[in-house]
């Protein structure tokens, strides 16, 4: 691994980046927003969908696509894919609201063999930083470590490299792919702020939602608040007994629009289907605790008019829930909207907690932040308290994750 100083500059080819290799930036001890610009020769964003971040993750043909985890993102980049238009990729993080950069704590750039390091040391009251950038020259492509402060913030940065920014009423616009011609971006999102608070997000032009993402991430290094447990319970779930990292499994209880209930969730291997009834299907289970992209349901959006709602939900198996230390973040996408975000900000010493609620209301997609907590009461286990307290009807017995 080589060590690049500020300023510092290399082939990509010495670095061991060829093909498709992630460019990964581990942000520390703040929130901050990450994307990554595609540049043309003037150093302009002249295509503003070359501009990857939490709003637009990937660009055309998938030459960079993005994967957002806890305080990290990772680029996958392919620089064959991009066109001869784009002469550089600049990484650029920027915060919002009172923050400025000299709060960041340890953080790096990785790609290949070159790691970038640099802290809120290097800076003053900047509220955004280029770290780094992909080039052409010479027909070669190469790294270099900028490590530079900016004063504005993330629309800052966007109007810098001579891209549009959406206006702040208006609803994002999905850009067509055929279509070379720039279209504003919508930098926006919206968070959630109070357990009760709402959102509704209307149907798009063909009448659907799309394929709606529920993504859940969670700080990967928190710790329980006692050790992990050994024993029957531990190898229910599959997972290492000397492990003491929290893992949080995402689920959802469901109710369709003729009053059928049911659960999507890894416990008894309950995935449900995108295609098929429920229209809702978990990806998959992390039961290392370690994916940076964390876990995601998909919500068929074309198919909304058969659900009536669904109660986002998660759960920690074993040890002592330690809900503050995990910066929990559930984050609610639908294509051609803000994506909306609701942050597990109450503490509690219970196994599980309520997330949000997704609607059909008159056809619309209301999603409501709850963040309530349940745990094994009276002889009813979590999963029974929540069934009980939003009416699903369920019944229950004992599952496992084979």
């Amino acid at each position: 691994m080589t060590n690049f100083a500020r300023g510092q500059k290399a082939k990509l080819a010495d670095l061991g980046c060829s093909g498709a290799f992630p460019v990964v930036l581990n942000m520390a001890a703040m929130e901050v927003d990450i994307a990554c610009f595609g540049l043309d020769a003037n150093e302009q964003l002249s295509d503003d969908r070359y501009m990857v971040f939490f709003n637009q993750k990937s660009c055309p043909n998938n030459a960079v696509v993005l994967e957002l985890g806890a305080g990290s993102a990772s680029f996958m980049t392919d620089l064959a894919r991009l066109p001869d238009t784009i002469h550089k990729l600049v990484f650029a993080v920027s915060v919002s609201g009172d923050g400025v950069m000299r709060q960041l704590g340890a953080s790096s750039m990785r790609l290949g063999d070159a790691v970038f390091a640099f802290s809120g040391a290097d800076f003053q009251d900047e509220k955004a930083v280029i770290v780094g950038e992909l080039y052409r020259r010479d027909g070669l492509w190469r790294f270099g470590a900028v490590g530079q402060g900016f004063n504005g913030g993330l629309s800052a940065l966007l109007k810098h490299f001579g891209g549009t920014e959406a206006e702040a009423s208006a609803a994002p616009t999905p850009t067509p792919a055929p279509a070379p011609a720039a279209k504003p971006i919508s930098l926006s999102k919206i968070t959630l702020e109070k357990r009760g608070d709402k959102v509704s997000l209307e149907k798009n032009a063909s009448g659907g939602f799309g394929r709606i993402r529920v993504n859940l991430n969670w700080n990967q290094s928190a710790q329980l608040a006692e050790p992990a447990k050994s024993g029957f319970f531990n190898k229910l779930i599959n997972k290492p007994a000397a492990s003491n990292q929290i893992d949080l499994d995402l689920a959802c209880m469901f109710q369709m629009a003729d009053g059928t209930p049911g659960g999507v969730q890894a416990l008894g291997n309950s995935w449900g289907s995108f295609t098929q009834p429920p229209f809702i299907h978990l990806e998959g289970d992390d039961r290392s605790g370690s994916n940076a992209g964390g876990e995601n349901i998909f919500i068929n959006g074309d198919q909304f008019q058969h659900i009536k709602r669904l109660v986002i939900f998660t759960f920690i198996y074993e040890g002592a829930a330690n809900w503050a230390a995990t910066d929990g973040v559930v984050t609610i996408e639908v294509p051609g909207r803000a994506p909306v975000e609701v942050r597990l900000d109450n503490g509690s010493d219970a196994s599980m907690c309520a997330i949000a609620m997704i609607e059909n209301i008159g056809g619309n997609l209301q999603v409501t932040k709850l963040v309530e907590y349940f745990a094994q009461t009276n002889g009813k286990s979590a999963h029974e308290q929540l069934n009980d307290k939003f009416g699903f009807g369920l019944r229950f017995q004992r599952g496992s994750k084979d």
